[in-house]
């Protein structure tokens, strides 16, 4: 099982997303996603999604909200725990050139109209929707949405 964490980061309400495009075998290729990563050993999530944050976008996270975990099922990959974050509180400059893809501030109203996977919709609905804590189950099989287990 692989711990990663995954941020989405507001301003002017915009959403900062990633559009994976340029790592090789990326399983996330082509889509639209939220800045983050792997856990390293030792690492709390938090200092993970700081780091992961800086690494991908230049920018350092004074603060995070932490809603909850995303439980990934993938007949395809290794099963995956999600710890999924919001920050509004940051500072530095955006890179102009980030190495696993295009980084873009997006009008919230827009964000669910980008290629993403499926289950991320559920809890990027109820983000966008204010709600405070998630944890959800999402299982795939070949990389199609089968089920959505919601723990709170």
């Amino acid at each position: 099982m692989i711990d990663t964490t995954l941020c989405y980061i507001e301003k002017d309400n915009k959403i900062l997303l990633m559009y994976r495009n340029k790592k090789e075998n990326d399983l996330n290729e082509g889509k639209w996603i939220g800045v983050g990563g792997k856990r390293e050993e030792g690492e709390t999530p938090e200092e993970c999604v700081k780091r992961e944050t800086f690494e991908e976008t230049g920018l350092i996270l004074n603060s995070v909200h932490f809603y909850g975990i995303i439980h990934f099922r993938n007949d395809r990959y290794e099963a995956e725990e999600m710890y999924l974050y919001s920050s509004d509180d940051f500072s530095g400059e955006l890179l102009e050139n980030c190495a696993e893809g295009e980084l873009r501030w997006v009008p919230k109203e827009e964000i669910l109209s980008y290629p993403t996977w499926e289950g991320d919709r559920y809890f990027l609905t109820r983000m966008l929707e204010g709600e405070q804590e998630i944890e959800l189950t999402l299982v795939y099989e070949n990389d199609k949405l089968t089920q959505v287990i919601n723990h709170r």
